[in-house]
């Protein structure tokens, strides 16, 4: 006998795959949703499925946005000279709220992890290469975090860049080792902005 509705458990399922979301926080969010109204259990639906039909990588950077190029590379007071390289979109939101970086971002759309399968071709490298052979670019600031596969992908990215005609640069002190920095409190992570230092 199923005590949960099967549209309720399909629900509870479907919100349990998302990261960080247990079969308990799944439950309370799914229950959460049945007891509002249904128009917003519609809008739900409707915000999810544009997510895929709005939303699409920037050129540039390869932010998520709803523009081509997206707000930040489109932008004239930015200065593009200077380009912050990080894991993940969610690595380019956290240091915004900082407002102590006005250059641009190359998001990798990920880490090193051969384990995982993921080498250098799994990830924006080579268009991070491309945009550096365009000679537009003097900085590049690697904010990878301070994870072993965070540590690997900055000391690769060092390595093939070294000979580059650009400063390599990295975060500085603040930002603890293991530390994913989309979880650093943004005094910390502008003071690792404005100190950052040569990369070796």
């Amino acid at each position: 006998m199923h005590v949960v509705p099967p549209a309720l458990d399909r629900l509870i399922a479907d919100l349990g795959k998302l990261p960080g979301i247990g079969k308990k926080t799944a439950t309370r969010l799914s229950l959460n949703i049945l007891r509002r109204p249904a128009g917003y259990a519609q809008e739900l639906s409707d915000a999810l499925k544009a997510l895929h039909s709005s939303i699409q990588l920037c050129s540039c950077c390869f932010a998520f946005s709803e523009s081509d190029p997206c707000a930040i590379c489109a932008d004239p007071k930015r200065d593009g000279q200077v380009v912050c390289v990080v894991e993940e979109p969610g690595d380019l939101l956290a240091i915004e709220k900082t407002a102590s970086f006005r250059g641009h971002y190359h998001i990798l759309h990920g880490v090193l992890s051969p384990i995982d399968g993921i080498g250098p071709d799994e990830l924006k490298i080579q268009e991070l290469i491309a945009r550096i052979q365009s000679g537009t670019v003097k900085e590049i600031l690697i904010a990878t975090s301070s994870t072993v596969p965070g540590e690997a992908t900055a000391s690769y990215l060092i390595d093939i860049l070294h000979k580059a005609p650009v400063t390599l640069t990295r975060l500085a002190c603040g930002i603890p080792m293991g530390m994913d920095i989309k979880y650093a409190d943004k005094h910390t992570l502008a003071r690792a902005i404005e100190s950052r230092s040569p990369a070796k």
